[in-house]
């Protein structure tokens, strides 16, 4: 439950302050290579996400909509699982690059993949006034190019790359 008001409280702060214009999204998002398991490689550090480790997203689409599960173990490896739900759609006219993220009706948030791998191994996904930055992954382990690669896209559009912290991902999954 606090995983859940975290998130809602995350998603209307940043819908306030300065936002980055729409064109720093990526312009085409094929939803269907996107759904399924991203593992979070690193982020910036977020007070709704403290103690969390192995943290994972779980994309699956329902009608029009995606369900988005995020997932963490509190404090460790073995830790007490954590989890969130929330519905997203693509904002209009955005070629899915940006979506709209409900955790808890009415509060909405913004979601914006601002880089993505042409095979869909990995993404970078930010909030548009640039406090929350996520570097995501297919596999538990991303290759330092290819990190690097994705945090210089996260650069070149202006987040502050410097606030990146890895996250733990030494999970037994499955379990």
């Amino acid at each position: 439950m606090a995983l859940l008001l975290a998130a809602i409280l995350a998603l209307a702060v940043g819908c306030a302050g300065p936002q980055a214009p729409p064109s720093v999204a990526v312009s085409s998002v094929d939803l269907d290579r996107y759904l399924g398991r991203w593992y979070e490689i690193a982020s910036f550090p977020a007070w709704f996400q403290e103690g969390c480790t192995c943290t994972t997203a779980q994309y699956t689409r329902h009608e029009d909509e995606l369900v988005v599960v995020n997932a963490c173990r509190e404090g460790s490896p073995e830790g007490e699982p954590r989890k969130a739900q929330a519905r997203a759609w693509v904002v209009a006219g955005s070629g899915g690059g940006r979506l709209k993220v409900q955790f808890q009706w009415p509060f909405t948030g913004d979601y914006w993949i601002i880089g993505l791998d042409p095979s869909y191994r990995w993404a970078v996904v930010g909030t548009p006034d640039r406090d929350y930055l996520w570097i995501l992954s297919r596999t538990p382990r991303l290759d330092s190019a290819q990190y690097q690669k994705a945090v210089q896209i996260a650069k070149r559009k202006e987040w502050p790359v410097q606030r990146l912290r890895q996250t733990l991902q030494d999970c037994a999954w499955g379990r």
